[in-house]
């Protein structure tokens, strides 16, 4: 086999094959984000039932997305940037899923039916959060709108500075106000996953500052 041959079979067929995944990747969290907006403000427990099922079935599309990301770098020597960032990437995206479908479950699993101000200033951030990740994470393709990923980048550090104070709060006034231990502890990790979702939103947005300063 020839060098050339070589270097072709390790060439992505598509050099930007991991840009239609991120983008898939970031845009199902938004709709999950979405959809955990809308089941902590219903007052009907059937939908919201439904409503975390779909979160359910979106998490799972996001693990696959995710275990492909990983073929594909497994599988091509070249690669948009350098490989570290794009495994992180996957990850941060994955978790913001994960803590998203946490959260929901929890909800779900400990029959929790009132969501405080709190929880859904949290599920609101959340939702602010993955959007801004969406918009940076679709500028990656060509890297033109620089100040456009970084302005996006500030937003999300922003609200995961908003979505800790919330937090701080929520789990002071728990401990001041409620009186059964066990209701405290549940609402504790619903708050706990909300909390962290955020900051797998900041990881992602930390990753593609990183991507900026070595392609600068």
């Amino acid at each position: 086999m020839s060098l050339n041959s070589i270097f072709q079979y390790f060439t992505p067929k598509d050099k930007k094959v991991f840009f239609p995944l991120f983008e898939q990747a970031a845009n199902n969290a938004v709709v999950m984000a979405t959809i955990l907006v809308e089941a902590v403000n219903t007052t009907n427990p059937a939908t919201r039932e439904d409503l975390i099922r779909q979160i359910d079935k979106l998490e799972n599309k996001g693990d696959e997305i995710t275990h492909q990301l990983y073929l594909e770098l497994g599988k091509n020597f070249i690669t948009p940037f350098d490989r570290e960032d794009i495994h992180q990437l996957a990850s941060a995206i994955d978790d913001v899923a994960d803590n998203i479908q946490g959260a929901a479950n929890r909800m779900s699993l400990y029959r929790i039916d009132d969501f405080n101000e709190h929880i859904k200033k949290l599920s609101d951030l959340i939702l602010q959060a993955s959007i801004e990740l969406e918009k940076a994470v679709r500028e990656l393709r060509d890297l033109r709108n620089k100040r456009n990923i970084a302005d996006s980048c500030i937003r999300i550090n922003s609200v995961e500075n908003q979505a800790d104070h919330v937090f701080d709060r929520a789990v002071a006034d728990l401990f001041l106000y409620e009186t059964d231990a066990i209701r405290l502890i549940k609402y504790k990790e619903i708050l706990s996953s909300l909390e962290t979702a955020t900051d797998m939103c900041e990881d992602a947005a930390n990753v593609m500052e990183s991507i900026l300063v070595k392609n600068a």
